[in-house]
């Protein structure tokens, strides 16, 4: 252990921690989330964690991969639940390392309740989630004052694959300035037609970041209408965060990535001058 996490909390033998391991940076794991790494005695972990985050793990350490991604061949989650109480009951310290946040479109409530049900001892340890994580790294902020007060998260497809039937589009549209949707390129076509019914405008800027936060980060800025056409012309594959509102134009001044890289940044990205508040 380092000189650091050595005076953080001990991770017992028989626990559980479920564990965010942030968008893809390994950067990112909070002190937390090294400490278990460098403690626990076997690893469950998800498609979505950088592989580079268990570089922090023993070398003895135990792995097991348990990735769940669309319209492959996946662990189901009941499964994945158990083994967590399997290993636990074997007296093991199991970490169940998510990318993201566990409790943020990242069934870490599912997971805890059924460690719950068996009697398991269990620590959250929460993660950078990517609709806030990832867009920083595109330089998007999910608010700013001039532009909203708001911001909706949601998810494009529910546990059947499809969108979820409960969404109501309408309030939607209405509810909130900025919306940011997590595994959502799937059905962005009928998304889009959805919110542009619901009347959002046609040529509200969108952007699609995957793989953020990664040295593979990509980022698409295009608009409500033209999303689904600009996402198969680009050839964007999942995972991916997806942003609509204003704030994506912010970033021509603060895409940081991309000014050490030499890009040229806007000073005035939303066309306004005003003046700085007295306080």
């Amino acid at each position: 252990m380092s000189a650091v996490t050595s005076k953080l909390p001990k991770f017992e033998a028989g626990h559980v921690w479920l564990v965010g391991a942030g968008p893809g940076d390994p950067g990112l794991l909070t002190l937390h989330a090294v400490n278990a790494l460098e403690q626990a005695d076997a690893i469950v972990y998800d498609a979505l964690v950088n592989e580079e985050c268990l570089s922090f793990a023993r070398a003895d350490a135990e792995l097991e991969y348990a990735g769940k991604r669309g319209g492959k061949p996946s662990p189901q989650q009941r499964d994945i639940s158990l083994r967590l109480v399997e290993l636990a009951k074997a007296g093991k310290r199991v970490l169940r390392l998510k990318g993201g946040d566990p409790f943020v479109f990242g069934r870490g409530g599912e997971e805890a309740l059924t460690l719950v049900e068996h009697g398991i001892p269990f620590r959250i340890v929460p993660g950078i989630t990517a609709g806030i994580g990832g867009l920083a790294y595109a330089g998007i902020p999910v608010t700013h004052r001039e532009t909203n007060q708001s911001v909706t998260f949601l998810t494009g497809h529910d546990a059947t694959g499809l969108i979820p039937d409960t969404m109501d589009w309408t309030s939607i549209a209405k509810g909130s300035s900025v919306i940011v949707m997590y595994m959502a390129m799937k059905h962005i076509g009928v998304i889009a037609a959805k919110l542009m019914a619901a009347g959002r405008a046609k040529d509200e800027p969108m952007a699609f970041v995957c793989n953020a936060t990664t040295g593979a980060q990509t980022v698409l800025e295009t608009t409500l209408e033209k999303a689904e056409n600009a996402v198969e012309q680009a050839g964007l594959r999942p995972p991916a965060i997806v942003v609509i509102g204003e704030v994506v134009r912010l970033r021509n001044a603060l895409d940081w990535l991309g000014a050490l890289d030499g890009r040229v940044l806007q000073v005035d990205p939303l066309g306004t001058r005003r003046e700085k508040d007295a306080g």
